[in-house]
């Protein structure tokens, strides 16, 4: 399968996930910018997709990485989706540009939530939705060490030694 073929409009991914669920698989769905994809995004990606059948990532549009982190996305929607999309663990990429991914979330209707264990289950988008609906909301051990903004002062510093 093509990394595009796995990149999906919000209305789009509809059937693809009642054709999952038929099958039996359950729905993960986690979010982010993914600006820059380095080694703590992938062994958090590959986790949360081993905690089901399927993983679904919503990613930020640019707009929506710029108003949440000014100077930033440092690449493109279509190239940071295009990324995540060849990643074989990762089943569909959908772009949204609210605030929050919480209509993306009421659309996909998660059987297990997931987010690094930075963020309390409380403080996870979604997290009520989800629950409320019978799924889980579970957080996954991140690598020390790795961000996309540590990564971005590195190359700052080093330009400027």
């Amino acid at each position: 399968m093509w990394s595009k073929d796995k990149i999906f409009s919000r209305e789009a991914v509809g059937p693809v996930l009642e054709e999952w669920r038929a099958q039996g698989r359950k729905i993960v769905f986690t979010n982010g910018c993914f600006d820059l994809l380095h080694l703590g995004h992938v062994d958090y990606l590959e986790k949360a997709r081993h905690l089901g059948g399927a993983l679904i990532i919503g990613l930020n549009t640019d707009s929506s990485v710029s108003r949440l982190k000014p100077g930033r996305p440092l690449q493109d929607e279509v190239s940071r989706a295009r990324i995540l999309a060849s990643l074989l663990f990762v089943d569909a990429v959908v772009l949204f540009d609210e605030p929050t991914p919480l209509q993306l979330i009421e659309v996909v209707r998660p059987d297990i939530l997931v987010k690094g264990d930075d963020y309390d289950i409380s403080g996870i988008v979604g997290h009520e939705l989800v629950l409320n609906s019978g799924g889980q909301v579970l957080t996954v051990p991140l690598v020390a060490g790795y961000s996309t903004t540590r990564i971005v002062e590195r190359i700052r510093t080093q330009l400027h030694s």
